[in-house]
């Protein structure tokens, strides 16, 4: 997808170098005036009116390849592509809890024996 972004981003600036040069070339409005007094404008490439129409139609048709070109960058830069398939992708499994065995002699394992006495006295402190 990066090959398309820089694709379209270096199509983008040339449209836009193209769109400069045509509007610098085109003549102002006043310079209509000045041809029909003898400013040359007549005897050019295209004729009085064709490089008008030339260049307009060039500003135009480059205009629309610099909007497309916007909306596509645009389009480009808000859906970037996902690295993982999914959310769950990137957490790793959980590890089945093996059981845990005490160990014979710890301290903290060995529970001593409550003889029947102290088990006669719990079970009559309980009230029913």
């Amino acid at each position: 997808m990066n090959l398309w972004l820089t694709l379209v981003l270096v199509v983008h600036v040339l449209t836009a170098l193209g769109i400069i040069g045509l509007v610098l070339l085109q003549h102002g409005k006043g310079a209509d005036v000045g041809a029909a007094f003898g400013g040359g404008a007549s005897g050019s490439l295209f004729g009085a009116t064709g490089s008008a129409n030339f260049l307009s139609r060039a500003t135009a048709t480059m205009a629309a390849v610099f909007f497309m070109t916007s909306l596509g960058l645009a389009y480009l830069a808000t859906h970037k592509p996902r690295t993982d398939a999914g959310i769950m992708q990137s957490v790793p499994a959980p590890q089945p809890a093996a059981p845990t065995e005490p160990k014979a002699g710890t301290p903290e394992t060995a529970v001593p024996a409550a003889s029947e006495g102290e088990q006669n006295s719990k079970a009559k402190d309980v009230p029913k």
